[in-house]
């Protein structure tokens, strides 16, 4: 398969998923747990990206500066500290370990 083959059936998968939305029953959709599982449904794709991107080491579990910056930023949130902030100190924490040549 190509390059092109697979750009454009994952456009039409992806078209196809869109479209099938539409045919949901909206009554399906008004229910409390629906609603209670899209409330969460983000939250837990953001840490499930976070978790893959910080410890995948191409297909093995990898504790390096990027586990340390989320520990760093784990912190931080727990103190409150702005969001902002927040990312400043999880960039720092493993940028000055990279730089220490910890990991």
């Amino acid at each position: 398969m190509s390059a092109w083959s697979a750009v454009i059936l994952a456009g039409l998968l992806s078209w196809a998923t869109k479209f099938a939305g539409f045919l949901v029953p909206q009554r399906w959709l008004a229910g409390p747990l629906v609603g209670r599982m899209m409330a969460y449904l983000p939250v837990a794709l953001l840490a499930a990206l976070v978790a893959v991107q910080t410890f995948d080491g191409g297909g093995r579990v990898v504790l390096d500066a990027r586990a340390a910056g989320l520990v760093a930023a784990v912190v931080a949130l727990m103190l409150r500290a702005p969001f902002l902030l927040v990312i400043v100190i999880a960039a720092a924490t493993a940028a000055g370990l990279r730089a220490l040549g910890v990991a």
